[in-house]
């Protein structure tokens, strides 16, 4: 079948405009990728593109429909997973501690999928060469390690993230929601939906709302 140029320019604009619009509305941080999500979004968008664009069969409209449906699709699992707790857990995970006070984690290293070969590489690659250095290390959503060498401060995440409550974080402190809760209240605040990131430093809670720019 011959090539509609006519077609395949059409097809390559609609795409590539759809694709400035979604960095454009969702964020720049499919640009380069720290959650399962835009990994997907760049993966999926791009076999569309790449595997349709060409294709004679498919016709403009078609083509457009499909990249309308991907949009709404990346929409409203971003909006998801920004307002529960449950789905982003489904969609990114969550960090994963595989090494304490410089002990291996072992079980939660099979969880993560990380082998005790691929551990002590990305060790090394951070100049670490013992876990017996390590305080802290975290297998981060995204893949990589956060490591607390045992000279460092300590490793706190932040305990609100988009008006959600890290209830990790809380475990690690030993803390629960009703001590948060009261945090917040002598802040000024009236609920965790208030708050765009809150995060601890010796002891302090330190909050940012949405209302501040």
């Amino acid at each position: 079948m011959r090539m509609d140029y006519t077609q395949l320019f059409i097809k390559f604009v609609l795409g590539v405009v759809t694709l400035i619009f979604q960095i454009n509305v969702f964020g720049k941080s499919n640009i380069a990728p720290t959650t399962a999500l835009d990994q997907l979004q760049n993966y999926v968008l791009g076999g569309i593109i790449g595997g349709v664009i060409y294709n004679a069969n498919v016709s403009v409209l078609q083509f457009l429909l499909v990249l309308i449906v991907w949009t709404l699709v990346v929409f409203i699992l971003k909006f998801a997973r920004e307002h529960s707790n449950f789905v982003r857990t489904i969609i990114d995970g969550k960090p994963i501690q595989i090494i304490k006070n410089g002990k291996v984690l072992v079980k939660n290293c099979l969880t993560v999928g990380i082998s005790a070969n691929e551990l002590m590489f990305k060790l090394r690659s951070q100049g670490i060469y013992s876990v017996d250095k390590v305080k802290n290390c975290i297998f981060e959503k995204n893949g990589q390690l956060t490591v607390i060498k045992k000279d460092e401060k300590n490793l706190h995440f932040p305990l609100i993230n988009d008006g959600q409550v890290n209830e990790d974080a809380l475990e690690f402190l030993n803390k629960d929601e009703a001590w948060l809760k009261r945090k917040i209240k002598a802040a000024g605040y009236q609920d965790f939906s208030d708050i765009f990131l809150a995060d601890i430093e010796d002891g302090e809670v330190s909050f940012t709302d949405y209302k501040q720019k």
